[in-house]
């Protein structure tokens, strides 16, 4: 299965300014990629390679702010997304790299780091119980760059829809059969939720239901995992410009789950029908209720955050969306870890 270099998953290396940006999502313009600003040069930086030191940015506004006060030739307003983005453009990359690419590498290496060893035999113990092809497999992140620690988490990509679908039944399987690889404790989901969700608000008791029930992350060899999911290229619909984004504001939605199968990839999206609205910015209210038609995100935190059948309180911001200038829906989008939250009430 053939996929395009620059997606979900993938790291790109600048040329001049020695940056690493973790690509975001499927559609980019055809001038750059679009991608987000993890690791940069400097002196005090905990990681090292090649005798530089780095040091890594999680805050996605602080991302912002780092590259405004230090790059700005990396952020640019995406007048078909109506959003404000980080990108490189196609000239300034260095490198692309492959998770499937890093994972083939480590079979060719002589002698493997402790987390390397890790990875590798948490990839192999998929391969073998959860019948994904060695080809449909990739390790991303920070170790893929060479700027992990020895306590970094383990992130890996699984490429393909059926395959995906597939291997996320076996996961629960997987999980009960004795071979290091669990789901987290008590003490651990307290750990997940202090770093995913606070801030917001939410109550711990509310956070773990959905936390709970969750597949795609865990404990292996006691080391914590993350598993990001990617469709089939022939399941992308169109192109970056045949969508049309416009923001309207905030809005706040009480929707019942009728579709949660995309749930599991990035960007995860869930089918909804909107019950009632509870609060929103957008003047046409009355007409806008059954115009909303799903959730999206591209923030790990909301897959398999809800089921079918199920109801949610939704806070997020609404959009109007265009498809080839010819179906219009609308959609929230939940992107900020403080204000944006999807709470199952039933």
């Amino acid at each position: 299965m053939k996929y395009p270099a620059g997606i979900e998953g993938d790291y790109i290396k600048t040329k001049k300014t020695h940056l690493y940006f973790d690509v975001k999502g499927l559609y980019h313009p055809d001038d750059r990629k679009i991608c987000f600003i993890r690791f940069y040069p400097n002196k005090n930086g905990d990681r090292v390679k090649d005798g530089t030191r780095y040091k890594k940015i999680y805050n996605l506004q602080e991302r912002f702010s780092f590259l405004k006060a230090n790059y700005p030739q990396y952020l640019f307003y995406a007048k078909e997304w109506d959003l404000d983005l980080q990108a490189v453009k196609n000239e300034d990359i260095k490198q692309i790299y492959s998770p499937k690419d890093y994972f083939k590498s480590l079979y060719e290496k002589n002698e493997l780091s402790p987390n390397e060893k890790v990875s590798k035999t948490l990839c192999e113990l998929f391969i073998n119980n959860g019948a994904i092809p060695d080809d449909a497999i990739g390790i991303t992140g920070s170790q893929m760059v060479g700027l992990n620690r020895n306590n970094s988490d383990i992130d890996l990509v699984i490429y393909g829809t059926k395959i995906s679908l597939k291997f996320q039944k076996s996961l629960k399987e997987i999980f009960e059969t004795p071979n290091d690889c669990r789901m987290y404790n008590e003490d651990e989901y307290i750990t997940q939720y202090n770093w995913r969700v606070g801030g917001s608000g939410i109550p711990y008791k509310i956070f773990l239901y959905s936390e709970l029930r969750k597949l795609h992350q865990g404990k292996y060899q006691g080391t914590d995992f993350f598993i990001r999911y990617i469709k089939s290229p022939e399941d992308w619909k169109g192109t970056y410009y045949d969508y049309r984004f416009q923001n309207l504001g905030r809005i706040h939605i009480k929707a019942k789950i009728t579709d949660h199968t995309n749930s599991i990839f990035t960007p995860c999206s869930y089918i909804i029908k909107p019950l009632k609205i509870i609060s929103c910015s957008y003047n046409e209210k009355r007409t806008l209720l059954e115009r909303i038609r799903e959730i999206s995100s591209y923030r790990g935190r909301f897959c398999e955050q809800a089921i079918k059948d199920e109801t949610v309180d939704i806070y997020g911001k609404l959009e109007k969306v265009q498809f080839k200038r010819k179906l219009e829906y609308f959609r929230i989008v939940l992107e900020d870890q403080i204000i944006d939250k999807m709470i199952v009430i039933t």
